[in-house]
């Protein structure tokens, strides 16, 4: 399960070659995936070379390489954790039984809609940065964007999988759905109300990596925990990824502070006029 198998046209290490049925659905919604980065990803870069990690296993200790890939060519795919054995529920009405490989029916609602709220921001947040790198500070600052926007893709699909293998034609209709919603959008918009907001510069970004996304670690660390281990899998993978976003944040906003104490320190004023003028 660790090694990602990248033969395929959407790469796995869930063998989805031999779910044949499961494999067309992916198929067929990928280049509606396609269309909707085209159109709502980052802006400007879809010939641009970028220098970015893929996911080449589910090792923590050596899981990505590096290399430089063209955006439009990035690769983005289905990849969970090697299950535990004998794993157990360990909290609620139902501690010590076995995990669920499933989705029990009294669950079903409550667990599609789970997946699909986590899956909704994954979309939302690449919509609210897609102009960022027409202004980026500098390189560094354009690589680390891109590669939290390309991560969120995939923690789409992370999501995509979960909605086409276990929730049938309800799960089919709500990945299309993902979609369809859009950032701010007046008719349709995404489901919840901070994934509206305009990010509209670049320390807007860096506060919403460093806050935003450090709420999303513990939703995702929630759902790690979760009864339903397929849900639980993936998204501990998922945490891996996001350690970077929350690492762009919290750089960010210090050498955003720490300039802004340099400039004070070399201008002897802290009035703010004068400090945007520099």
């Amino acid at each position: 399960m660790s090694g990602i198998n990248y033969s395929e046209k959407i790469p796995n290490n869930v063998n989805l070659s031999e779910d044949r049925t499961l494999q067309r659905a992916l198929e067929q919604w990928q280049p509606n995936f396609i269309n909707w980065w085209d159109d709502m990803g980052p802006e400007g870069s879809t010939d641009m070379d970028v220098y970015l990690r893929t996911a080449v296993s589910v090792d923590p200790q050596g899981w990505a390489q590096f290399g430089h890939v063209k955006m439009r060519d990035y690769r983005w795919g289905v990849f969970l954790n090697p299950g535990e054995q004998d794993r157990k529920i360990h909290f609620g009405d139902n501690i010590g039984e076995k995990v669920w490989q499933d989705v029990p029916g009294e669950h079903r609602a409550n667990l599609r809609r789970i997946i699909v709220t986590q899956g909704d921001t994954e979309p939302a947040s690449v919509e609210q940065q897609r102009h960022l790198g027409l202004t980026a500070p500098s390189m560094y600052d354009l690589r680390n964007l891109f590669q939290i926007n390309v991560e969120e893709g995939r923690h789409l699909w992370a999501m995509v999988y979960l909605l086409h293998k276990y929730f049938g034609k309800d799960g089919r209709e709500e990945a299309d759905a993902l979609l369809q919603r859009n950032s701010g959008n007046e008719d349709n918009p995404r489901i919840l109300q901070a994934f509206n907001e305009k990010t509209p510069d670049w320390l807007s970004f860096f506060m919403f990596t460093y806050f935003t996304d450090r709420d999303g670690k513990f939703q995702l660390c929630a759902l790690a925990e979760s009864a339903f281990d397929p849900l639980a899998r993936t998204t501990k993978f998922m945490l891996t990824e996001e350690a970077h976003h929350m690492f762009v944040g919290e750089s960010g906003v210090s050498r955003t502070i720490q300039r802004t104490v340099d400039v004070m320190n070399q201008l002897k004023t802290d009035d703010v006029a004068k400090l945007r003028a520099a």
